[in-house]
């Protein structure tokens, strides 16, 4: 596949799972623990962005999205935003984010949810 998919997410232990389960299908990962990657711009643009709501040194992964959202590079990449909070999908989705996941979740609804984007080809005949 090849397709980068970056990650800001603070919990180590769900870095760990994403970093295992998108490599072995095949993506190319890279994570941060804060969103000032997303801000810096110094990485290679990915395919898709996944975005915790709640991210280290206060950063909001929603000021993020909207900040993605605003840019000419990064504004037809799509986001899924991760959060534990009930109101996740009305937050993201007035972030401007594609997509989202409330905490705990399926990595089977993760990797379709990521597919759809990815691959929207995939399963139509």
């Amino acid at each position: 596949m090849g397709q980068r998919i970056l990650i800001a997410e603070d919990d180590p232990s769900i870095q760990k799972l994403f970093t295992i389960i998108l490599k072995r299908e095949g993506y190319e990962i890279e994570v941060s623990s804060d969103g000032q990657m997303v801000y810096e711009n110094t990485t290679e643009l990915p395919s898709l962005f996944i975005l915790d709501r709640q991210l280290k040194n206060a950063c909001d992964g929603l000021e993020a999205c909207r900040y993605l959202k605003s840019q000419e590079a990064t504004k037809n990449i799509p986001v899924i935003m991760i959060s534990a909070t009930p109101e996740i999908g009305r937050l993201a989705k007035s972030a401007g984010a594609e997509d989202y996941l409330e905490k705990p979740f399926s990595i089977n609804v993760l990797l379709q949810k990521i597919r759809q984007f990815l691959n929207p080809t995939d399963g139509i005949s």
